[in-house]
């Protein structure tokens, strides 16, 4: 019996163009811990702009717990099941992606490259992968939606504004350039405690940096009799103490202002002012589109999210940036799917669930499908690929991941993403214990 040659896909193709061409992609490896290194070596000069990206709250602990979760939960391949062809594409609030993988919102992108969430825009809309914007970004959202492209999927991640007329300001905005779903970070409605950044004193908002989604607002800017800023550009590399010696020292207005928008920007955005569940139909009332939660990790929580009507949840501890000790976001994601009202709700699809916060490799994504995530987020690989080369950086990135997801996929013995997703059972094997 002679087996049909598989049908050619840009994915495994992926793997085979960089055999073909002899040599490895741009940046010199896909091995994800080799990666990390380049990023930090392309950093060196900058390090408190990297360990502003890269660090994490309190003693890190989190952010290990993360890594360490996916490594107690293991594979289990089955054999001899023809899978020669595979489709990975997934739906996700009726529009069907190539790939369940998701651009996660990174805010102050411009510390890492002069392109900014320019480069990391572009590249998810080639890669077709879609892109989630965060407010804190360094450019504009009209300039991120451009960058995106035509048909770039993109969604808006909100960092919930103190008062009600920035907030439909921004959603307003959001929805005029394109972005089809919101994402509210619960998470950070204060800034976590994390000694990297109160060693350095290292506030990038503080010098007008990372707020360009504030002075690019008619309402915001209106406030101060300031016209919107269009097409701002940070500099790059940013150097605090220059525009700190500036506006202090030097008495530069430019210098001043920004460092003035920067205090009251964060006044809006990490004011302190904590929200409720009941404060969810204000955005309900006011945005046509899915509406997700970002920052679930409790059972109860997960619950109450179909209560109140919200459309999805990202079970997600902020990559370990918010609170030190919590719960691995991968274990988390296990309690919250062992509810069977979250499994009847994700079934019924009044309910879809995300995962983030941990992911290097394509098994890794494969893992939090697996136990019951509809699409998977990946943020700091992301920004690694964005230091060391741009947006061809950050493409790479994109590539091998869902490469490395879709060849093992099919090592596994499936020939679908649609087949593995819940089945936990049947796909993994848990080690209860830690490597």
């Amino acid at each position: 019996m002679t087996a049909e040659i598989p049908l050619p896909n840009k994915w495994t193709n992926y793997l085979v163009d960089i055999y073909v061409r002899g040599r490895p992609p741009v940046l010199g490896t896909v091995n994800i811990k080799d990666i990390e290194e380049k990023a930090r070596e392309a950093m060196k000069d900058h390090m408190p702009a990297y360990m502003y990206t890269f660090g994490s709250a309190g003693m890190c602990s989190t952010d290990s717990a993360n890594k360490r979760a996916f490594e107690n939960y293991r594979l289990v391949p089955r054999m001899l099941v023809d899978v020669s062809n595979r489709n990975i594409e997934t739906t996700i609030f009726g529009v069907t992606y190539p790939s369940p993988l998701l651009v996660a919102p990174v805010g102050v992108q411009g510390l890492l490259h002069a392109d900014a969430e320019l480069a990391t825009a572009s590249a998810a809309g080639s890669v077709g992968v879609p892109f989630i914007m965060s407010t804190a970004s360094s450019r504009s959202i009209e300039d991120v939606a451009k960058a995106n492209g035509p048909h770039g999927h993109r969604w808006y991640q909100l960092y919930w504004p103190r008062t009600a007329e920035i907030t439909l300001s921004l959603l307003k905005r959001a929805k005029a350039n394109g972005f089809t779903a919101l994402v509210i970070t619960l998470d950070t409605m204060i800034l976590g405690w994390r000694p990297h950044d109160l060693e350095t004193a290292y506030l990038p908002f503080a010098y007008g940096v990372g707020i360009q989604v504030g002075t690019s607002d008619p309402v915001f800017m209106q406030r101060f009799d300031l016209p919107p800023r269009k097409n701002e550009r940070t500099g790059f590399p940013f150097e605090p103490e220059k525009i700190r010696m500036a506006a202090l020292e030097q008495g530069d207005e430019e210098a001043q202002r920004n460092m003035s928008l920067g205090k009251e920007w964060l006044g809006e955005l990490n004011s302190g002012a904590f929200r409720t569940w009941d404060d969810l139909k204000f955005i309900k009332d006011n945005w046509e589109g899915p509406v997700i939660l970002k920052g679930i990790q409790r059972v109860t929580d997960a619950e109450k999210t179909i209560a109140h009507g919200i459309d999805g949840i990202i079970v997600s501890n902020h990559g370990g940036r918010q609170v030190d000790g919590a719960v691995a976001s991968l274990d988390a994601l296990d309690n919250i799917m062992k509810s069977r009202k979250v499994r009847a709700a994700q079934k019924s699809g009044k309910l879809t669930v995300l995962f983030d916060s941990g992911v290097r490799t394509g098994s890794d994504v494969l893992k939090a499908l697996a136990i019951g995530a509809q699409g998977v987020l990946i943020g700091r690989p992301i920004m690694y690929g964005l230091a060391i080369a741009g947006q061809e950086g950050v493409e790479q990135i994109l590539l091998q991941t869902i490469c490395d997801m879709h060849i093992t996929l099919g090592l596994c013995g499936y020939g679908s993403v649609n087949e593995i997703i819940g089945k936990k059972d049947e796909v993994l094997v848990n080690l209860h214990y830690r490597l």
